[in-house]
This record gives structure tokens, sequence and C-alpha cells, in this order.
């Protein structure tokens, strides 16, 4: 415990941006739905998040490098905390999304900068114990930050006030708590072909995830608030949703690692089209149905994208974690740059539950990619397949954090 104790400054850190995002994306969509904003609008502005963000993570080991880690935090967390005020100053569809594409920016450099202040920090006998924190910070901050919004309301000034004041306060245990001077990480290798070459269902797993996963994020809250549900039951809607996601992660994984993955890939995708479905034709406007079936379809939406990255490393020589999940996470940013302004116009046209059937069309496209590489290409014997590791989608540097002990990284050494 001795060891991690220097680092929970930074987990303080992350807790309150992990938390102040979340909270954010919610919001907007809210607060843009009050706003008479279409859902075609709302989707856009998630994909400029999305873009920005995707920009973020090639940009940020630059500006890293220029100025360090401190400063660097910093300009990031002033730019974003002044960015969430100027939503509610200025309500305008133009200018919300140039402030989502900066967010974006923001936001991918500081988890960043946060990730790789970890990953020089910790050892790799204590990387399990950092990632196992990281991740319920993770979980926590983000559930637990929606239901800010019941409390002050998705109306008015406070909800944009406290979010700034979030943002802001994450600037404290950083400047406060930190010691050491890392060096900045080197650029992460980016080899997008090659990745491909070894694992093109991965690639396509993680693109259509990308597509799907940033849909729900962006789009959720529109559709609980059409179909009548209260400010209240709109956020619960949101953290059940990833709360089953983060919770069966786990037991999906371990079956991963002693079946044929793409057999459980096949499963998981399947279940969570027929999910995905339920909630567009059976959930209706029952909020209690809602939430039911909303963690079911998490509980097997949101580990897609582990799964996909566990095949992908299945294919990988050795030492090549790092690569491969660097370019899955800008592979995941592609797809999540179009998700949400694509399904926003189903939605359009369609109305509030076909967000879902959109869902649902991609998740069956994914099915018959996985069954058509299941014929093409035999499956990985169980000696040689990868552990499954659950993987944050905050910066390509996670990998980094995340990769196991028995890998390489000549960047971190």
């Amino acid at each position: 415990m001795s060891s991690i104790r220097p680092l929970i400054p930074l987990l303080i850190a992350a807790g309150i941006l992990l938390g102040g995002n979340g909270l954010q994306s919610t919001l907007i969509a809210l607060r843009g739905a009050q706003e008479g904003f279409s859902a075609p609008v709302i989707g856009l502005m998630g994909t400029f998040y999305f873009a920005g963000f995707l920009l973020g993570c090639l940009a940020v080991t630059r500006i890293l490098k220029a100025v360090g880690h401190v400063r660097t935090f910093s300009a990031l967390a002033a730019i974003a905390s002044v960015g969430t005020l100027l939503l509610v100053l200025v309500i305008d569809p133009v200018m919300w999304c140039a402030i989502r594409f900066a967010g974006g920016f923001c936001f991918a450099g500081l988890f960043t900068v946060m990730e790789a202040w970890l990953n020089s920090g910790v050892t790799n006998r204590d990387r399990a114990r950092v990632l196992a924190i990281y991740r319920m910070v993770d979980i926590g901050s983000v559930t637990g930050a929606q239901f800010l919004i019941p409390v002050f309301g998705a109306g008015g000034f406070a909800i944009f006030a406290v979010m700034s004041m979030m943002i802001t306060f994450s600037l404290v245990p950083v400047s406060l708590g930190d010691r050491s001077n890392p060096a900045p990480p080197e650029e992460v290798k980016l080899d997008l072909p090659r990745v491909w070459r070894i694992s093109p269902l991965g690639s396509i797993g993680c693109i259509a995830v990308g597509v799907t996963n940033s849909a729900f994020r962006t789009l959720s809250p529109v559709y609980a608030e059409e179909i009548g549900m209260s400010v209240a039951d709109v956020v619960t809607f949101v953290s059940v949703g990833i709360f089953g996601g983060a919770l069966i992660q786990y037991p999906l994984g371990y079956l991963s690692d002693r079946w044929d993955r793409r057999s459980v890939l096949l499963t998981t995708t399947c279940c969570a089209m027929v999910a995905a479905l339920t909630l567009a034709f059976v959930a209706r406007g029952d909020p209690f149905l809602n939430f039911v079936i909303v963690f079911i379809f998490g509980s097997f939406a949101m580990p897609l994208y582990s799964l996909s990255a566990a095949h992908s490393n299945d294919r990988a020589d050795k030492g090549e974690f790092v690569l491969i999940n660097a370019a899955l996470m800008l592979f995941y940013s592609f797809g999540a740059i179009g998700g949400p302004f694509a399904a926003s116009a189903v939605m359009q046209y369609f109305g509030p539950s076909a967000l879902f059937v959109f869902s649902a069309v991609v998740y069956a496209i994914l099915i018959v990619v996985i069954l058509y590489r299941m014929q093409v290409r035999s499956g990985v014997p169980a000696g040689k397949r990868s552990h499954f590791t659950a993987l944050l989608r905050t910066s390509t540097l996670f990998a980094r954090l995340a990769r196991r002990s028995g890998d390489s990284d000549t960047a971190d050494e």
C-alpha cells in the first residue's frame, strides 16, 4: 500500500474528471432537449466531441514534451472549465458544437496526462491493484456524478457551475500532491494497417462498438426524456446501463479466456442486439422495465470493446499489447465520431426508440462479420490466448498502464 500512496492524489483527480466528463455528456443532452435542440443537433455535438477527443489523443504527447505534466494538465483543465461555463452563457447550437469539440480535445489530453503519470509511478507488482482501483474510481464517479443532475436540475446555471467547479477542483490534488517530475511519454506508435491485418475482426468490432456506445452515451438521455421519464429516471437509466457493463465484463472475460473468444464475442453481440430490440419494441414508456432491460443491454454492449481487443491480442506477437490497443482505441474513435449523428438522424425520422433499432442493425452487421471470420480463420488455441484485460477508452496511453507485466514497452523503460 505504501507504494500506491503517492498515486492517491492522481486517482482522486481522475475520479473528479471522470465524474465531471460523464455528468457533462448526460447534461448536455438533457439541457439541449429542453432548449429545443433537435436530436440530430445533439447527435452532432457528440460527433464533435469525439472528433476533438481523437485529435487530443494524437496531439497531447507533443504538448507534454513541450511544457510538462503539470502545465499541460492545468491548461487543459482551465479550458475545459471555461468551456463548461460558456455552455450556459451562450446557448447556441454552433457554439455548443465548438465547445464540445474543445471539450473532447481537453478531456483526451487530461486523461492522457493522468494515465502517463500513473504509468510512470506504478511498478509491475502493483499494476493490477492500481488498475482495479482506477476502474472502481471510474465506475463510481461516472455513475455517482449523474445524480447531481436531479439534485441541481438540468435547467439554470447551478449544475454548470458545479461541473466547472469539479474540473477546476481536479487541479488541487495534482498541484499539491505531486512531487515527481516524470519524463514525458514517447508518442504511442500507431500502425493501423498492421493491426488491421493482425485482426480484421477485432478492428471491425472496435469500430462497431464505437458507433453504438457513443450513440448510447450521447443520445440515451434524449431517448429517456422523449418517452416521458423524469430527470431522476433519465440519469438512473443512463447509470444502470453503464453499471451493467462494468459488472458483467469480468465474467464474460473469464469465459472468453477459456472458450473460443469469437464464440463469446458472437454470443455477447447477439444478446446486445436482442436487448436493444427489446428496448425499442417492448419497454415502451415503463421506467422500471426500461431500467431492467438497459441493465441487460449495458451488460452485453459495453464489454464488446474489451472482448474485441482481447481477440486482437490473441493474434498479436509478444510485446505488441501497447501497439495493438492504441490502434484499437483509434478504431473505436473513428466509429464514435460517426455514431451519434447517424443515430440521431434515424431518431429524427422514426422516433426515440429508433436509437436502439440503429444499434441492433450495427450489431447484426457485426454478427455477420464474426460468422464470416470464424469460417475463414481457425480459432486461437487455449494455451496461446492472451489474458482478458478490461480496457477503459480514455486515452491511447491506457494500454501502457494496462499492459501485462510480461509485456515489454520500450517507450516506458
